[in-house]
C-alpha cells in the first residue's frame, strides 16, 4: 500500500474511529458549549462535534482537507437540521471574508496541519472582534519523561497518521497567534501510562 493510499483511504478512517468514544465526546460537549452564531469549524473530520453543537450555533463553515473524512461526516450532517457547508480544504489559506464569522472550533486538528501558527491567524482573521476560539486537542505534556518519549515517537507518528505531532504547546501557538486565552483545562485522558505521549490533552477558550 502507498503512503498516499495509506493517508487518503485509512488515516480518515482510523482518526474517526480512535475520537468517537465517551470520555473525548464529553469533551467535545465541554469544547463545544458557548458557541454561538455562525461557526468556522477547522478540521471539521467526520463530523464528530455535530451532535455536541449546542442550539445558539445558526451555521457551520467547515474546512476539511479529506474528501473521505467529508464523506464519513454525511450521516452525522443528515442528522441535524443546521446548515453545513464545505468551503474548503486548507485551513491555513481561508476563502472567507474578514469578521464573518462569530466563533471559530479547532478539535485534534492543530496537531496535523502543518503551519497550525497560520491557520489560527486565518481564523482570527476571519471572527469578527470579540468573537471566540474553542480548541481541544493533545500536545507536549508537562512531563519531562513523557516528553521525551513523545520525541522520540514523533518521526513514527507523523509517518502513520498522517502528519500529526505529538509535541506541539497548544496554548502558547494560540497565544502566539494573537488570541488571548481565557479558559484553560489540560490533563491526561484516563489510561495505562503507556499511553502518556499520546493522551496529553489541552481545552481552552480564547478571545
Amino acid at each position: 500500500m502507498s503512503l498516499r493510499v495509506w493517508e487518503e483511504r485509512v488515516v480518515p478512517r482510523l482518526v474517526d474511529l480512535s475520537l468517537r468514544g465517551h470520555e473525548v465526546g464529553e469533551l467535545r460537549d465541554v469544547t463545544c458549549a458557548g458557541l454561538t452564531g455562525r461557526v468556522l469549524e477547522v478540521g471539521f473530520g467526520g463530523g464528530l462535534n455535530v451532535r455536541w453543537y449546542p442550539p445558539e450555533v445558526d451555521a457551520v463553515t467547515a474546512i476539511e482537507p479529506s474528501d473521505l473524512g467529508w464523506q464519513l461526516s454525511a450521516r452525522r450532517r443528515a442528522r441535524t437540521h443546521l446548515p453545513i457547508h464545505r468551503a474548503g480544504l486548507d485551513g491555513q489559506r481561508l476563502a472567507l471574508p474578514d469578521d464573518s464569522h462569530d466563533a471559530a472550533l479547532v478539535t485534534f486538528s492543530l496537531c496535523t496541519i502543518p503551519d497550525p501558527l497560520l491557520a489560527l491567524r486565518e481564523a482570527r482573521r476571519v471572527v469578527r472582534g470579540g468573537g471566540r476560539l474553542h480548541v481541544l486537542e493533545h500536545g507536549l505534556a508537562p512531563h519531562e519523561p513523557v516528553r521525551r518519549w513523545q520525541r522520540r515517537l514523533e518521526p513514527l507518528q507523523r509517518a502513520v497518521a498522517g502528519g500529526c505531532h505529538l509535541t506541539r504547546d497548544v496554548p502558547a501557538m494560540v497565544a502566539a497567534a494573537g488570541w488571548e486565552v481565557e479558559d484553560l483545562e489540560q490533563d491526561y485522558l484516563p489510561g495505562p501510562s503507556a499511553s502518556r505521549p499520546w493522551v496529553f490533552v489541552t481545552r481552552l477558550r480564547a478571545v
